[in-house]
This record gives C-alpha cells, sequence and structure tokens, in this order.
C-alpha cells in the first residue's frame, strides 16, 4: 500500500521524469501524425515505431530509478542506475532488432528521425531541473 501512494505521488509531483517521458511520448505521436500526413502510412508509423524505441527504454531507467529500493543509500541508488542503463540499452537494441526484421515495408529515415527527436528531448530534464534548482534557490534566499 506504502509504495502505491509513493508511485502516485510520483506521477502527481510534476517530477521531472515523468515529464521527460511524457513529452517524448507527446513528440513521438506528433511527429508520427506529421509524417503520415505528408509522407503516408509507411513513414507515420515507422516515425511512431522509433519514437517508441526510444521511449520505451527511457521509461524501463526511469522505473529502475524511481522505484524505491530495499537498502537506502548512495550504493544501491548507483546499481540501480547500472542496472537501467544497461536494461535500457538492451531494450532499445532489442527493439531495433524486432522493428528491422518484422515491420515491412518500413521507411529508415523516420525511424530515425522518431527516434532521434525522442532521444533530444531528454535533455529538457537537464534544463528542468536546472530550473527546479533556481527556483529552490530562490526560495531558500527569500525566506
Amino acid at each position: 500500500m506504502e509504495q502505491k501512494a509513493e508511485a502516485q505521488s510520483v506521477a502527481s509531483s510534476g517530477n521531472p521524469m515523468l515529464k521527460v517521458l511524457l513529452g517524448q511520448l507527446g513528440c513521438s505521436l506528433v511527429l508520427g501524425a506529421l509524417f503520415w500526413g505528408v509522407s503516408g502510412n509507411v513513414a507515420g508509423f515507422s516515425a511512431l515505431l522509433g519514437g517508441l524505441t526510444c521511449v520505451i527504454p527511457n521509461a524501463f531507467l526511469a522505473l529502475r530509478l524511481a522505484v524505491p529500493r530495499r537498502e537506502p543509500g548512495p550504493g544501491a541508488l548507483v546499481r540501480a542506475a547500472y542496472i537501467g542503463e544497461l536494461g535500457k540499452l538492451a531494450l532499445t537494441v532489442l527493439m531495433f532488432s524486432t522493428v528491422f526484421t518484422l515491420v515491412r515495408p518500413l521507411a529508415a529515415g523516420p525511424l530515425f528521425a522518431g527516434f532521434i527527436a525522442a532521444q533530444l528531448l531528454t535533455f529538457t530534464g537537464f534544463l528542468m531541473r536546472d530550473e527546479i534548482r533556481e527556483v529552490a534557490e530562490s526560495n531558500k534566499n527569500g525566506e
């Protein structure tokens, strides 16, 4: 029950990880729709698959970092980050392999455009982190 409450607070607290994942998903949907409208079904579906090939592994990493650990401390967090990053890499390779072997016809350009666009949105998390830090510092100084 306690983990469920913590998971709900992560989702509702304006967590930068969640915002980045939702931004990546939204970008993937919009880019897929744009390619679909301009270049047709194959390009739109390929762009959407490219975006999902980025979003799903990033969600795995985010979950590894956000889930509470039994043993608190920096060592457990570093271990979770390593496992999460290795899992993210493995999932990315698996998803690209699956897409390239199972999806026919496929447009490679839109596929990689969707992946790269979603991946670039990861940097917005750094901007949000800096903004959060600035707000916290201004609140601390204003007390």
